[in-house]
């Protein structure tokens, strides 16, 4: 038996129509002639949660940090259970499996996880599927390939899940638990694609906050030719007054005076340059996905996920082909479906479409047939189905009129004009003009009008200037001096968000990774970058606001922007993970060597969250470390107050009437220093406020802190360390006299993560202790020069 497996339903029914009749539906799969169907629904399986690796992890713990598995480990979806068990059975059964997953990465990923979980030993096909309809799914069937050659976008995929596993379990948990101990009382997800985008529209909107406009003035005159009149703008020289660091007139003043002695001055200009190039413009490509919810967003005002969905749902329908690609290139073998696509878009019941469809010269062959350029799928275009547009909803027309119209504009001529560019003499000054003569509309007439002003930027050259030679003279006849101002960098909207997503060698902080980065795709996937956004929305980082949808970063986004460090916030380290992975999708490099390089990452921020600052928000603010809030605590003799920030603070202070006695505190060490009590509040951060190791002891004896409270209070949910008692260890007083290490020490003490792990040669031996003594206390054994840790 040959069984096909599909990423979904929808896909499953398509493939099942060209394998013959009849067709029987059994639960979870369709059984024909000539092999049985079944199907996933996206993610049958999932990674696992930490505390499915291991029960301590439902609890959010500094100490546990980073998170890294030995093993990954894989589980079924619950609301899959039920198809996975189906899916499972049909593959024991099978003789042959052809895995009909999307034609992608994360599509390859889908189906060959399952494959590897239930063990298949048996042989394994692939069918590329890029579009639905009959004849592109029958093509793609007599084309089967062996599955292994593949494996390479498989493992691209699953590093990609583990490495996104790694950066959001383990940095969620750290900077979450350092906003609490601050006081804040939220969740800070972290992803290794979502931060940095989080933070481009931060940065953003910072630049407009602190943007301050500058008035500057220009001169526009209007010369006189034999040919016909011309407008030309001043160009100032370096020496002229007025000009600002960028060559602006910011003197208005100067600006008057300028265009008063053009007025006056009794002379003719010159045509000092004129020069005019024939140019041509090819054929704007096919959309990917990215091109498509760009153009999309300014034409229509749509968010990247409803085109994502949108078209979906015209690929499931048949009429255009597979939607998440990343490239905007055609196979030559499609060339001959061109002839009955054109042929429909002629009937169809639009008239614009249908005109051009008309006009359209199948025999034109643009730059976007390209056998090279072509990587898993092709750019997104109709299919050879008929369409009825008024069948549709007003978003899938809208959606389908663009991947038509693209689609037409492959087969008229390429644009082509003359450009002219003309320098002009007067009054010792240099007035400068260009403009453009179309030769050739070709494929822009598809695009003219009010489209395309929405569509692309206004042209500046599109001026006609009159015939023309250099010498010419030409007179001056009057000028204008406008008042303008610089303008603030525009909000992101979620389109434009996209658009630098894809373009992200624009926002690196690295000028050598800019260059690098220039050829990359961007951060996220077709598919992710949607959603990405989308959640930043729903998780209410960022705020849509007017009718373009601008977004309005939010106090938590600034507070998360604000605690992570730069490797995280800026896309260079992210851009450079996609472009290794998708040098590794191509067959370059380890999924090892790339997971070692996510753990080592994740290691330092955790590491650096630890001692991350943030705003402190709370009643009581820590007086001695400023970083942390008190907060109460319950024991078996009494309330008590503790900082947040435990056990790099180690503030204490009793219970008087529900709030926390910081006065008796300054008192007790003032006290134990010999000195008068000073205010707790708006003090610096002081050791003062620090209870010494014997008054720890007899606090934690007198409150007995309850369970919750005594890991707030105690280390001894840190990693095994020697228990000693109350009194300072015995075998730690040698390090009082131990001297400053000359190299670093590779051991960060895994207790304080304050001081390093240092050998000392004690009594009884050699142990190691912490460079922290005698705020740290913790020693650990020696095993041949190196310290025996958990």
């Amino acid at each position: 038996m040959r069984l096909y497996i599909a990423e979904k339903p929808s896909m499953g029914r398509e493939i099942a129509k060209i394998l013959g009749a009849p067709v029987r539906k059994g639960d979870g799969f369709l059984e024909t002639p000539n092999g049985v169907v079944t199907w996933g629904f996206g993610h049958i399986l999932r990674q696992a949660e930490p505390e499915e690796y291991d029960e301590k992890y439902k609890k959010w713990r500094t100490e546990d940090l980073p998170i890294v598995p030995r093993e990954w480990k894989l589980m079924v979806a619950e609301s899959c259970r039920k198809q996975f068990g189906i899916v499972k059975g049909l593959i024991e059964r099978a003789d042959e499996i052809v895995h009909a997953g999307d034609p992608d990465r994360e599509g390859q990923l889908l189906i060959d996880e399952v494959l590897e979980y239930v063990g298949n030993k048996k042989p394994v096909l692939r069918i590329l599927l890029n579009a639905l309809d009959e004849k592109s799914i029958r093509e793609a069937n007599a084309d089967l390939r062996d599955n292994r050659d593949f494996a390479h976008l498989k493992e691209s995929a699953l590093a990609r899940a583990r490495a996104d596993w790694l950066i959001g379990m383990n940095l969620s948990r750290a900077y979450t638990l350092a906003a609490r101990r601050a006081g804040h009382d939220m969740t800070l997800p972290i992803g290794r694609v979502k931060t940095p985008t989080l933070a481009l529209v931060v940065r953003r909107e910072r630049e407009i906050k602190d943007f301050h406009p500058v008035a500057y003035y220009t001169i526009k005159a209007n010369f006189n030719h034999e040919n016909g009149s011309f407008d030309a703008v001043w160009k100032p020289k370096e020496s002229q007054k007025g000009l600002d660091s960028e060559g602006r007139l910011v003197d208005k003043a100067e600006a008057e005076s300028m265009l008063q002695a053009f007025a006056l001055a009794n002379t003719d200009g010159v045509i000092s340059s004129y020069q005019t190039t024939a140019k041509k413009e090819p054929q704007r490509l096919p959309f990917s996905l990215s091109s498509l919810q760009v153009l999309a967003g300014k034409r229509f005002g749509y968010d990247p996920q409803q085109v994502l969905d949108t078209a979906q749902e015209l690929y499931e329908k048949k009429l255009t082909s597979y939607p998440r690609s990343d490239c905007e290139y055609l196979p030559k073998n499609q060339i001959p479906a061109s002839k009955a696509i054109l042929k429909n878009l002629t009937g169809i019941d639009d008239e614009q479409l249908k005109v051009w469809a008309a006009g359209a010269d199948g025999s034109i062959r643009s730059r976007a047939w390209n056998d090279k350029k072509i990587t898993a799928h092709h750019a997104i275009i109709p299919t050879t189905v008929r369409v009825q547009l008024s069948s549709l909803t007003p978003m899938q027309r809208d959606i389908y009129f663009l991947i038509a119209q693209a689609y037409l504009a492959q087969f008229y001529p390429e644009h082509t004009y003359d450009q002219t560019k003309i320098n002009v003499r007067y009054a010792g000054e240099l007035f400068a003009a260009s403009g453009r003569v179309v030769k050739e509309p070709g494929w822009k007439a598809l695009y003219s009008g009010k489209q395309a002003e929405k569509d692309d930027e206004k042209d500046e050259d599109s001026t006609q200037l009159p015939q023309m030679k250099k010498q010419d003279a030409v007179q001056y006849k009057n000028g204008k001096m406008d008042e303008k101002e610089t303008k603030p960098p525009q909000r992101f909207t979620p389109s434009t968000l996209l658009a630098a997503m894809k373009d992200i060698h624009k926002y690196v902080k690295d000028a050598e990774a800019k260059k690098q980065l220039k050829d990359v795709s961007g951060i996220g996937t077709e598919a992710t970058r949607a959603s990405i956004i989308d959640d930043l929305i729903k998780r209410k980082f960022l705020k849509q606001q007017g009718k373009k949808k601008y977004l309005i970063p939010q106090p938590s986004a600034e507070l998360l922007v604000d605690a992570l460090p730069d490797d995280m916030t800026y896309p260079d380290k992210t851009a450079v993970w996609e472009d290794e992975l998708h040098s590794m999708a191509a067959g370059n490099g380890t999924i090892d060597a790339f997971l070692k390089e996510q753990e080592d990452f994740a290691r330092r921020l955790c590491e650096k969250a630890f001692g991350v600052k943030m705003e402190v928000k709370g009643e009581y603010p820590c007086p001695r470390c400023h970083q942390g809030i008190m907060t109460k605590r319950h024991g078996k003799n009494g309330d008590f107050w503790g900082c947040t920030n435990f056990p790099r603070c180690r503030m204490t202070c009793d219970d008087v009437d529900g709030k926390p006695d910081l006065e008796g505190a300054s008192r007790r060490s003032a006290s134990r220093a010999g000195q008068t009590a000073a205010p707790v509040y708006n003090a610096p951060p002081s050791d003062s406020f620090m209870m010494s190791d014997e008054e720890m002891a007899a606090f934690t004896a007198q409150y007995q802190p309850e369970f919750s409270a005594q890991a707030f209070l105690s280390t001894t949910a840190a990693p095994k360390v020697r228990k000693w008692g109350t009194e300072p260890k015995p075998s730690a007083a040698p390090m009082e006299h131990m001297e400053k290490a000359k190299e670093k020490s590779p051991w960060l003490c895994p207790h304080c993560r304050e001081g390093s792990l240092q050998l000392v040669h004690g009594r009884n031996g050699d142990f190691w202790g912490c460079t922290n003594y005698p705020n740290c206390t913790a020693t650990y054994d020696d095993a041949k020069g190196r310290p025996v840790l958990p």
